[in-house]
């Protein structure tokens, strides 16, 4: 289980001022006034808050969903991004900016999403509680004004614009604080792409959404949390747990992990995981496979709600009345590269399959 975060710097919990005082950064120190800073006296600048954020650009430029909240959660899983932080501001927006370019809408990515990041960068942290308004609604309107190319003299799509936001920071207000920024991101989704759809005639896919954040939130709200639902949980199973359900484990967690949870296991293991498996997921997904994945038994992981035998006929004991099924897939181990993307991609497809299965 991860560390609930708090201070970058100490992991003690923050505190809000009511008034700004002049802070030094702990990491560049540079000296700028805040209203924020942990109960020991550390402040992280919003700048040092996001370092490594210029990368989400390439990440959106390799992304094919046209869910929104899929390339968020890809977005949220990098090491820069905090479980609270001004990084949603832009994240929010250029996870739309995304997903609009991949369910048809006429845009020029790399150049939005330049300018997503200029934007959303303008937005500082807390500014929910400071400003009234959350920056990752503000990134839904920020969002709708980039693709309509909305300036301070537009007409309709100033409206529409205004009219996103104001949208999205509704949502927001309904269920209250305090703030959680994984929470008012997927509210702040779901507000765009309804909203799109009527406005805009563009139809991304509209996710559902569980929330897996919960124990890295000290001030988690439970129940009251609209995505507080009781995950599901996948097993992918093969006989050595090396290659075929290592690779469905992680394009699992890419594709899945807002609504699921996804293990994999197999009745004997490996000292490693296959490597032309890791060698291949790093290069076509800049998943390290080996980074906390590996080799286990069918025992070693929790009751999953659905076991996928990858296609080596295992039998999986001690799962009565659970669901299991079987995708047939070739091994293609000690085959060449063709082979083994060939496997990989029809995993890919299985994966993303698995979105709109009621299990």
């Amino acid at each position: 289980m991860r560390m609930k975060e708090e201070c970058l710097i100490c992991k003690a919990p923050l505190e809000y001022l009511n008034e700004d005082v002049e802070m030094e950064c702990e990491l560049c120190h540079k000296k700028e006034k805040s209203k924020t800073r942990c109960v020991n006296g550390h402040y992280v600048c919003n700048e040092c808050h996001m370092r490594g954020i210029d990368s989400l650009v390439g990440i959106c430029m390799g992304e094919t969903s046209k869910n929104p909240a899929v390339i968020l959660n890809h977005m949220m899983s990098q090491p820069f991004c905090h479980m609270h932080g001004p990084e949603h501001h832009i994240m929010v927006g250029m996870a739309l900016l995304t997903a609009y370019k991949n369910s048809g809408g006429d845009l020029d990515l790399a150049k939005a999403l330049g300018e997503m990041n200029s934007r959303g960068q303008t937005v500082p942290g807390g500014a929910c509680g400071f400003w009234g308004a959350c920056g990752a609604g503000i990134s839904t309107g920020m969002f709708v004004s980039i693709v309509t190319g909305s300036t301070p003299l537009g007409k309709e799509n100033f409206g529409l614009s205004h009219k996103m936001t104001a949208s999205a920071l509704g949502a927001i207000g309904e269920v209250g604080g305090p703030r959680c920024c994984k929470r008012d991101s997927y509210l702040s989704i779901l507000q765009a792409v309804d909203f799109v759809k009527e406005n805009l005639g563009i139809c991304m896919e509209r996710p559902e959404i569980r929330c897996s954040y919960s124990n890295q939130n000290n001030q988690c709200i439970g129940k009251r949390c609209p995505f507080c639902k009781k995950r599901r949980k996948i097993a992918f199973i093969c006989v050595h747990n090396s290659c075929r359900s290592q690779i469905a484990e992680a394009l699992g967690k890419k594709y899945l992990s807002d609504f699921c949870d996804c293990y994999s296991a197999g009745t004997e293991t490996r000292p490693q995981i296959n490597q032309d498996a890791v060698r291949l997921m790093r290069r076509e997904y800049g998943i390290d496979m080996e980074k906390d994945q590996y080799s286990k038994l069918f025992q070693e992981i929790p009751e999953a709600d659905l076991y996928v035998s990858m296609g080596c006929n295992v039998a999986c004991p001690n799962i009565p009345g659970k669901e299991v099924i079987n995708w047939g897939l070739e091994d293609p181990t000690g085959k060449d590269d063709n082979v083994f993307m060939d496997v990989i991609r029809q995993i890919e497809e299985k994966i993303r399959d698995l979105r709109e299965q009621d299990f």
